[in-house]
């Protein structure tokens, strides 16, 4: 049977995203009507132009030509395919001239090769994120609406950190809280909802109001968590959820824990050695199919000790066994000891996130005991 006949130059033009064809010398050899509508130039002023030729009235793109020239020179070079993410780009509007709007953009480049074996041409490919970036504004506004403004607990230091996935189009569900109880003592905690976007940022919010109040209760941090985790069960999203909850008392120098299913707190000692509190770690909320008891245990501590808890944006990594990204943070918070916790959470960030944007979010929180 005869294949059938594809008039490829037709499916290049009617392929949905923006594409372009470019040759090693970095000319414009093609342009599908996608990419012509971005860049809201007509086919006459794009193809056959020299890219560095080729850029737009406003100075704004500056910076993005020179990216796109070093991944386009880099891919043709390598025969590899590089990727340029998340580029602002001013674009004029068609009906209105003099106006123009903020779009934000992902650029590809493709190596095509010829029957030589070598880079004969360089398929870039324009993805509009736009939407997808002021999605994941929102989410961000909101979970930064829900998350407690930094302020003194008495007489005790705390810091309190947010770090969102930068490269991520979506945020994810970490949070944290600190709660003044009766007495001289405050419930500290952290969590992580699975899941991205709106819908986590929500569920991250009925959590963490939730756990707010269930840490009124008189009887402790297990009880607090077995009352969330009953409340987890009512709400679409919410099973899995790790959190980590602390009552410290500075009446009696004694932390009170509990975690269903997330990291332990790490309990950092005057003479710089680390303990962490990992006696009495359950499963994650809902994740068991019956309802049940938790468990909590107690670690005294001396004053001048420091308390931090974290998620776990702050020390996985990929292809890493997780006690390396423990004995990583250990070692940050023993070399800056000394700092006073706003100083020490900056410092610690600095040591632990990696080079560049961070792949995952990160809250954290510190109190001088």
């Amino acid at each position: 049977m005869a294949e059938p006949a594809v008039d490829y130059a037709a499916v290049f033009q009617a392929l949905p995203g923006a594409a372009a064809l470019v040759t090693p010398q970095l000319i414009l050899a093609d342009a599908n009507a996608e990419f012509l509508r971005l860049r809201g130039l007509p086919r006459e002023r794009v193809v056959g132009s020299f890219i560095p030729d080729d850029r737009p009235e406003n100075d704004s793109a500056e910076p993005l030509l020179l990216r796109v020239l070093a991944s386009l020179r880099r891919a043709a070079d390598t025969g590899e395919r590089t990727v340029v993410a998340l580029q602002r780009y001013d674009m004029k509007d068609p009906d209105q001239p003099g106006v123009w709007h903020e779009r934000y953009v992902n650029v590809t480049n493709i190596p095509v090769f010829g029957a030589d074996g070598r880079v004969t041409l360089l398929l870039q490919r324009l993805e509009d994120v736009t939407e997808l970036i002021r999605a994941r504004e929102v989410a961000l506004a909101l979970q930064e609406a829900m998350l407690p403004a930094p302020r003194p607990h008495g007489r005790h230091p705390t810091a309190v950190r947010y770090r969102p996935a930068a490269e991520a189009l979506n945020v994810a569900g970490d949070w944290y809280d600190l709660v003044d109880l009766p007495g001289d003592r405050i419930a500290v905690a952290v969590g992580d909802v699975v899941g991205h976007g709106l819908s986590a940022a929500g569920v991250m919010g009925q959590l963490r109001s939730a756990l707010t109040a269930a840490s009124l209760v008189p009887e402790g941090p297990a009880r607090a968590l077995e009352v969330l985790g009953l409340y987890a069960r009512t709400i679409d999203g919410a099973e899995n959820t790790t959190v980590a909850t602390a009552f410290i008392d500075w009446e009696n120098d004694t932390i009170t824990y509990s975690s269903a299913g997330h990291l332990p707190p790490a309990l950092l000692q005057r003479d710089g050695t680390v303990d962490f509190l990992d006696r009495a770690t359950d499963p994650p909320l809902a994740a068991r199919p019956q309802h049940g008891p938790r468990t909590q245990a107690v670690a005294p501590f001396r004053e001048g000790a420091v308390l931090v808890l974290y998620t776990d944006g702050l020390i996985e990594r990929r292809g890493e066994d997780i006690d390396a990204g423990l004995a990583r943070l250990a070692g940050s918070l023993a070399r800056h000891q000394a700092d006073d916790p706003e100083a020490l959470a900056d410092a610690v960030l600095t040591d632990l996130l990696p080079p560049g944007d961070a792949t995952d979010d990160t809250a954290l929180v510190i109190v001088r005991l």
